[in-house]
């Protein structure tokens, strides 16, 4: 594999006039991103579930509403690898920064959009159209945000360091997710289920109005990292897209492998208990609500600790441990969820998050660490995005399919084939903590 030039310590710079892109600096911009653009996709995972059937593909049958909804909620997930090719080839050529700022900006108005986007009743087969554009261009700006905020990271990472600077962005999805159901549960405890229905569920998507603006400002004050700058004075190679394809087809399929057990466990553990407790046990909205965001503090408990033991023992041990925890946890799922007790059904939603935060933080270091800086941006986003595809654009849909097929053991027999997937995509990877980017 290519390898580049150490990156000096985060804060240092190549002349004294160059903006420092201090630890700090680094790591509020990073988690503060993904958090927002997180915030952005989770609030659309939270109304699939609970309203975005009903309000845009109405009809007869509610199962066909649910299916549906949940798959304009994988709509996002297909064009996420299109974001990631496109904002990762500029990423790659011009910059991290002015991509990373274009993909909040995208994420934001999409999400905006969809909170003042009229539904089926007003405006006819027109709805569910433009939610599905919608939901595209949100899947076009997360594509291109993760694989630049996990280079921002680890890019300015201080030497034996990088798996804990590149936890950041990967805490996004931990605060973004707990904000995202925060701010609904306030708006279920505080109007009737007729008034959220009708325009409740609109708030948390203008909200993000807010949100995008405050991570501009972050964004805005950013340097290049010098690995990056270093890279722009050689001569330009093939498009990134094509020298990834050429040469780094292999940690390509590794990273994306790798990756498909974060997305199953946490989508299913999310979005189809929520679907499922709400409308098939009868659960309060509000009550299942608050289950995640308590469970939700387990995932980004484990996220740093997940980190830390990455930078002293390895990506590779950390990774496998992860991830035979969670085909235990998938084995876990239909003894707990089936017996609509409250207490074991939060078991398994503090379990699956667990899984899911110990194993997801090291992916902020591995999937740069694979591949070399010239394709990096492009190379990290695609593997991210691909797996997101495989492990969680269908995973919501497959599970409510696989439920009325088989019951409940057979959804959690699809956590233990996405887990056992990415595991074996590990034993093939070498162990990346020492290599140098």
């Amino acid at each position: 594999m290519t390898t580049d030039t150490v990156s000096p310590a985060a804060g240092e710079t190549t002349s004294p006039t160059a903006p420092a892109n201090t630890p700090r600096r680094v790591m509020i911009a990073s988690l503060a991103g993904t958090t927002i653009e997180f915030y952005d996709f989770y609030i659309f995972a939270t109304a699939a579930a609970l309203v975005i059937g009903p309000t845009f593909f109405p009809g007869e049958s509610s199962q066909m509403q649910v299916l549906a909804a949940f798959m304009s909620f994988g709509l996002a997930f297909v064009a996420r690898p299109v974001g990631s090719f496109l904002f990762g080839h500029f990423g790659d050529r011009i910059g991290r920064k002015s991509t990373l700022v274009a993909s909040l900006v995208l994420m934001g108005g999409a999400t905006v959009g969809i909170g003042l986007l009229p539904g089926y009743q007003s405006i006819g087969i027109a709805a569910p159209i433009l939610l599905c554009v919608f939901r595209l261009c949100q899947g076009l700006g997360i594509g291109g945000e993760w694989g630049g905020a996990a280079l921002l990271a680890t890019e300015n990472a201080p030497r034996g360091r990088r798996a804990f600077f590149g936890m950041f962005p990967q805490l996004g999805p931990s605060l973004g997710f707990l904000l995202a159901n925060g701010v609904f549960l306030v708006i279920l405890l505080s109007m009737s289920d007729e008034a959220f229905m009708v325009w409740g569920w609109r708030i948390p998507f203008l909200l993000s109005a807010v949100l995008v603006v405050i991570g501009l400002y972050v964004r805005t004050t950013l340097a290049e990292s010098e690995v990056f700058t270093r890279e722009q004075q050689k001569p330009p190679g093939r498009a990134p897209l094509i020298e990834l394809l050429r040469n780094h087809r292999t940690p390509l399929l590794q990273g994306t492998l790798a990756m498909v057990a974060c997305y199953a466990i946490f989508y299913i553990t999310t979005v189809f208990t929520l679907n499922y407790a709400t409308q098939t046990q009868g659960v309060d909205r509000g009550t299942f609500l608050g289950m995640l965001c308590f469970a939700i503090i387990f995932m980004a408990g484990a996220t740093p600790l997940s980190a830390l033991a990455c930078d002293r023992f390895g990506r590779k041990p950390v990774i496998i441990s992860g991830l035979i925890f969670t085909i235990a946890v998938g084995l876990m799922l239909a003894p707990l969820i089936s017996s609509a007790s409250i207490p074991l059904t939060l078991v398994f939603l503090c379990l699956g998050l667990t899984a899911m935060g110990w194993i997801y933080a090291p992916m902020g270091a591995l999937l740069p660490e694979l591949l070399p800086t010239r394709v990096r941006y492009s190379g990290a986003g695609i593997a991210y995005s691909l797996a997101g595809i495989l492990g969680a654009s269908l995973a919501p849909y497959a599970a409510q399919w696989l439920v009325t097929q088989g019951g409940l053991s057979w959804v959690g027999y699809y956590i233990v084939g996405m887990a056992t997937l990415s595991l074996l995509a590990m034993l093939s990877v070498r162990e990346t903590r020492d290599r140098t980017l």
